[in-house]
């Protein structure tokens, strides 16, 4: 399980037109999320959405997803990145968001942008996906 540092969490909250969001379900903290949002160009990204332990697959996610897409509705295209191994993300954004595996990084193929900070040491280290979900008009 790849658990993701305090540093993290506060580059990606320090980024310009970054926004935290908490979801909350009968006085308990579920999951939340962290967008980045470019006023200009509307081309916003997704750093962070998360589920709390144990309560998975109850559609907590998909209903934090489907909120941040109606606060933001001027979106034109979201953005995210994922780990390759992490199946149940790449499922999650495909099949239950609408987003498109748009680039494979790799050592062969290193993200310009070091998308989830990846460690670009081996063939399987720091392999991610990038995915994309163009919204409509």
């Amino acid at each position: 399980m790849q658990i993701l540092t305090e540093a993290d969490i506060d580059r990606s909250l320090s980024t310009d037109g970054a926004i935290g969001y908490v979801a909350v379900l009968d006085d308990d903290i579920v999951g939340g999320a962290i967008v980045v949002i470019d006023e200009q160009t509307q081309r916003n990204h997704l750093d962070f959405l998360f589920v709390k332990v144990g309560i998975q697959s109850k559609g907590i996610g998909q209903a934090i997803w489907s909120e941040i897409e109606r606060l933001h509705p001027d979106t034109k295209v979201w953005e995210t990145c994922t780990p390759y191994f992490e199946k149940r993300n790449i499922h999650f954004y495909i099949n239950r968001c609408g987003f498109h595996a748009v680039e494979f990084f790799n050592s062969k193929h290193p993200d310009p942008h070091e998308c989830g900070k990846p460690d670009m040491g081996s063939d399987d280290d720091g392999c991610m996906f990038r995915f994309e979900k163009v919204m409509k008009p």
